[in-house]
């Protein structure tokens, strides 16, 4: 019954908050994880106490799993016996008075605008698919894409005579970002050699024998171009990083931000003006006469 109550509320999360499959991915791993452990110990899930639920995430702790994590998976089965209670398969909710670790704040990584451009000379495009994979990058850094944005993005979502893409995003929620001119420039010598490929599917980014590429693989990709230019720690989220923060520092609105990340709270843009910040900062320290005593 537990199993399918699981799939009761995944269902739930999909028709009626409309969240993304990522997401409905994540919270059925994290609350079918915690299901297995009450299996091991003996219970069904909806005989957790909440005494119970802090010997599982202590579990979880002693495996190394970061505060974040666990933070999102406290989210998950929260979320659950909520749902279980409302649909009358518990009495009290065990979950309700869990406290969420703390996260120690790290400011996003981004690359300077030097380091895009040696990242992005790394693709041969002599090749067809050195083309795709820096049409890719382009757009990426261009539009502030999600890997996952970008993935599924459609060959009808590009409207490159405006400029415009239409992109899916969290919470299936649509937007429409700009198209920078270097990206326009790499997209139409990439379309034609899409168009020469049999496929069935409708993703703009496709492999030559015509399958979506898939998030795994762009982030192998990056990692690898990355690493062939002397640049670590970088990922696909880097770009979109990029993306925000040399808006940013070039003064650009930070609602206009916001709309074209897609986030939804303004707090989640804000912490580019930290990173501005701190890189004005480093920059008078470095170069103003009076910065320094002595």
């Amino acid at each position: 019954m537990a199993r399918d109550l699981i799939r009761e509320y995944l269902s739930y999360l999909t028709v009626e908050k409309g969240l993304s499959n990522n997401s409905i991915e994540a919270y059925g791993r994290d609350i079918r994880e915690m299901a297995e452990w009450a299996v091991r110990n003996g219970m069904s899930v909806l005989d957790l106490r909440p005494q119970d639920i802090r010997e599982w995430l202590i579990d979880l702790s002693k495996k190394g799993i970061c505060a974040r994590t666990q933070r999102r998976k406290i989210s998950s089965v929260r979320g659950f016996f909520r749902f279980a209670a409302s649909e009358g398969h518990i009495t009290a909710n065990p979950s309700e008075n869990l406290e969420s670790p703390r996260i120690v704040s790290h400011l996003p990584n981004f690359l300077t605008i030097p380091e895009i451009e040696r990242l992005f000379s790394i693709p041969d495009v002599e090749t067809d698919r050195g083309i795709r994979d820096r049409a890719l990058l382009e757009l990426m850094y261009s539009s502030g894409l999600r890997v996952s944005e970008a993935v599924n993005l459609r060959t009808a979502d590009l409207n490159l005579d405006a400029l415009i893409l239409t992109c899916t995003g969290k919470g299936s929620k649509t937007r429409k970002v700009p198209i920078g001119s270097d990206a326009v420039f790499w997209l139409k010598h990439y379309l034609p050699i899409r168009q020469k490929i049999e496929t069935l599917v409708e993703n703009l980014f496709i492999s030559p024998r015509g399958r979506p590429l898939t998030r795994q693989f762009v982030h192998s990709m990056i990692t690898k171009y990355a690493a062939k230019c002397g640049l670590e720690g970088v990922s696909p989220h880097s770009l979109r990083h990029s993306f925000a923060t040399h808006l940013i520092q070039n003064s650009a609105d930070i609602r206009s931000v916001q709309q074209m990340l897609g986030h939804s709270d303004i707090s989640t843009t804000q912490i580019y003006t930290h990173i501005t910040s701190d890189h004005l900062k480093r920059a008078y320290e470095r170069f103003h006469p009076r910065a320094r005593s002595g």
